[in-house]
């Protein structure tokens, strides 16, 4: 059905070519209906020159007359039934068209479908405009050429095996007639010596040209045989190259991309591609084993002198290791575990047999087994030791049996229901933290094929899992994961990774999770990663370019916390993402958020812009905050104010939107939008009218500095905002010990002024809620 999508994808001229194929003698609409039957047969298999092939060619025609005959019957509805009398009728006229000519229905379609895959080729493996070939589509080509070559090839060693199958036993029935003659000669005693001279001249001269006969030709056929098996060691060096090619690039590479795709990078796709070569290979390979041991077969009925029965012996054994090879290579995870692996935790994994419905190990459904195990039992597996069959801990619900789907051709193991119960911790190296442990899963199966000719145990190990117990070890767990993710390399000993990394590789890194985490397209720009570069490497004086050269270790990454900081730089950047994807994500993706910058930087930028104008940066002093920076005017000079930081929880409470639209003195997000062109869509909708008699209160943020009409001359309280972070930017100078107090309802002295008509126990009670923290406590940034 794949040659089908893609043709239909075909345009201009090559649909054109496409749909002249078409016509009465084959309509395009069963070629459309039975698209997966049709490419599912084997229609090579017909030789179309052999009259006796055509009883196979019969069965394909009323096969597929029985085909469109069950499609027909299952269309239902009104459109359904025009269909059902339409293909009805294409039925009756494909068995009346070919049923006295099989085998050119067979030739059409085999043309039909060659023209189709020729076509598409040409589509799929042409760039647009200047008609080269890229590296992606030159190596899928070569796969293919390579595959069409090895398939003219196994049809010439299969007409060469028949060939000698067909001399080999006229040779038989030549040497028997030889043998008559010889038993003649022996009975002429008995017969009268006028009459036996005659006879036995005869009876010599027959039997000598039947000599000569035989031995030349016994000759020609030990030539055949070694020629043939000639032949067949090319098609092995051929399929070994192959294989090679498909198993240890294409396959790896999709590996490779599964891994990133655990780090956010594009998903792997592609397996449905893989399975067809894998199948493919199968195929082959299994036909020249067939061959090989006719030709085995044909070698120990009639033996002759020579060396061919040991050469033939050796390529047996060579292509049973070639599929051997190729089976145990195709076992593979097609979902993989989750990497940070809760205890007592259900999750779920799906393994799969590239080559399972082409070998047929379906008729015998083999089960599959998952173990949890740890990074040295990996690597003794790796090297065939015996690791006594221990695991690292418990699994639950971790037996499942491969089940084949015929819509998809896959057989395939859903584990649904798995549970890591219990886990057991190998002792640590010097400051590895249990978050730092990794272990992989095992999932190991056996079966055999071509009727228990031959069994094959085979293994796979998942990509490392990080084993935690609680959520907050979620973080450090995460870090191990992305690190192993980006920076393993093919072939490794498990699972060892760099120790240090090139900053760039980093930056790829973080900017691959980044991505997926807000499901943007939107990153992390150049001054993004400046910035990340300046907090990892603690250093704003280094020049942007410089930081391309530096390494950055695993120990900076994610065990040594920053400089005055109780967390590490990777800690803080999580927190980050965290607080994004949970709350902010619209805002990102929308370029509402700078984020990337510090309090300097903030400064530099607002102080250029009118009062009001204000924009979001990433606290630098606490894990997942975001604080507002803005610019207003002080009783003396312009000052940007920092808000103190949101966090999570703020935002659980009042959105970022509501809370931008509850401060009126912020008027443009910089460097010039009014804030409600950027923030409104998100501002939740006024609340409704009273029912039943009561009203809903509703919550607002207040900056009672900022809340008077005259808002750009107030005096801004530190215990609420900091602006402390400019060397320009200083508090006032307070000589008393407590802050002054400038309240209308106390007199000069301090006391209440009772006669004012205000509610003194209201008074009281607004005071009880002002923060007592001291003014020149340090605040966050």
């Amino acid at each position: 059905m794949a040659v089908w999508i893609q043709a239909q994808q075909l345009q201009g001229d090559a649909l054109h070519q496409m749909q002249s194929l078409y016509g009465q003698h084959f309509p395009i609409e069963v070629r459309h209906y039975l698209a997966q039957w049709i490419e599912g047969q084997l229609w090579d298999s017909v030789e179309l020159e052999n009259p006796q092939e055509e009883l196979k060619a019969k069965r394909l025609l009323d096969s597929l007359v029985q085909e469109l005959q069950k499609k027909a019957e299952h269309q239902v509805g009104e459109d359904g039934f025009l269909l059902k009398i339409k293909l009805g009728h294409y039925a009756s006229q494909l068995k009346s068209t070919y049923d006295r000519c099989p085998l050119e229905l067979v030739r059409c379609i085999k043309h039909i479908l060659h023209t189709e895959k020729r076509l598409c080729y040409k589509m799929l493996f042409r760039s647009g405009g200047g008609g080269t070939l890229d590296s992606l589509s030159q190596r899928h080509q070569q796969i293919n050429q390579a595959f069409e070559e090895l398939r003219v090839a196994m049809q010439e060693t299969e007409n060469e095996l028949r060939k000698l199958q067909h001399n080999q036993e006229y040779f038989i029935i030549q040497y028997q007639e030889n043998l008559h003659i010889q038993a003649q000669l022996n009975n002429l005693s008995a017969v009268p010596a006028e009459e036996r001279a005659q006879r036995e001249t005869s009876l010599q001269a027959k039997r000598a040209t039947l000599e000569t006969w035989l031995t030349r030709e016994a000759n020609t056929m030990q030539k055949y045989r070694l020629d043939l098996a000639e032949k067949h060691q090319q098609s092995l060096v051929q399929l070994r190259k192959q294989q090679t090619l498909i198993l240890d690039e294409e396959l790896i590479q999709w590996k490779r991309r599964q891994q990133l795709a655990g780090n956010g990078g594009p998903s792997e796709g592609g397996l449905d591609v893989l399975q067809s070569w894998c199948e493919k290979l199968a195929d082959l390979i299994w036909q020249n084993r067939q061959q090989i041991q006719r030709a085995k077969h044909l070698t120990q009925q009639l033996p002759l002198p020579g060396p061919i029965e040991e050469l033939l012996t050796k390529l047996n054994a060579d292509i049973t290791d070639i599929i051997s090879a190729l089976v145990t290579s195709t076992f593979i995870i097609e979902k993989q575990p989750p990497q940070v692996l809760k205890t007592q935790t259900k999750f779920a994994a799906t393994v799969r047999l590239l080559v399972g419905g082409k070998l047929n190990v379906h008729m015998n459904p083999p089960q599959v087994k998952a173990v949890i195990v740890s990074e040295q039992q990996a690597k003794a597996l790796l090297k065939n030791e015996s690791t006594r069959n221990d695991s690292s801990g418990e699994i639950l619900n971790n037996n499942c049996v491969m089940e084949y789907h015929r819509t998809t051709g896959t057989l395939s193991a859903h584990f649904r229901n798995m549970s890591l119960k219990r886990i057991k911790r190998s002792d640590r190296r010097g400051a590895e933290s249990v978050t730092e442990e990794k272990f992989t899963v095992l999932f190991e199966s056996q079966f055999s094929v071509g009727g228990n000719e031959l069994v094959f145990h085979v293994k796979t190990l998942s990509l490392p899992v990080v084993v935690i117990v609680h959520g907050s070890q979620d973080n450090n767990a995460t870090a191990t994961v992305l690190w192993d993710n980006a920076f393993a390399e093919p072939g490794r000993v498990p699972f060892i990774v760099p120790d240090k990394v090139l900053w760039p590789q980093l930056c790829e890194a973080l900017d691959m999770k980044y991505k997926a985490e807000m499901h943007s397209a939107r990153g992390l720009s150049d001054d993004n990663l400046v910035f990340l570069a300046q907090k990892a490497f603690s250093s704003a004086s280094v020049n942007p370019d410089d930081y391309r050269n530096m390494t950055m270790s695993w120990s900076q990454f994610n065990r040594e916390s920053l400089p005055g900081r109780n967390f590490t730089f990777w800690q803080w950047f999580d927190g980050v993402m965290e607080l994004m994807k949970k709350h902010l994500k619209p805002h990102w993706n929308d370029g509402a958020i700078m984020g990337f910058l510090n309090k300097q930087q903030a400064q530099d930028m607002l102080m250029s812009k009118p009062n009001g104008t204000f924009l979001l940066r990433f606290s630098d002093s606490e894990i997942g905050g975001i604080t507002i920076a803005w610019v207003a005017e002080n009783p003396n000079k312009r000052l940007v104010w920092n808000l103190m930081p949101y966090t999570t929880k703020d935002f659980t409470i009042r959105s970022l939107a509501d809370r931008i639209s509850d401060l009126n003195h912020l008027l443009y997000l910089y460097p010039d939008r009014p804030k409600d062109e950027v923030f409104s869509k998100y501002y939740t909708p006024p609340l409704s009218k009273a029912v039943g008699g009561y009203v809903k209160p509703q919550i607002k943020q207040v900056v009672p500095e900022f809340t008077t009409p005259n808002s750009e001359t107030s005096t801004v309280n530190p215990t609420y905002m900091d602006q402390s972070p400019s060397p320009s930017v200083a508090h006032p100078n307070n000589f008393g010990i407590f802050p002054q107090i400038n309240d209308p309802m106390m007199d000069a002295d301090g006391e209440f002024d009772l006669e004012d008509t205000m509610d003194v126990a209201r008074h009281v009670e607004e005071l009880l809620r002002r923060p007592m923290a001291n003014q020149w406590d340090s605040q966050p940034s």
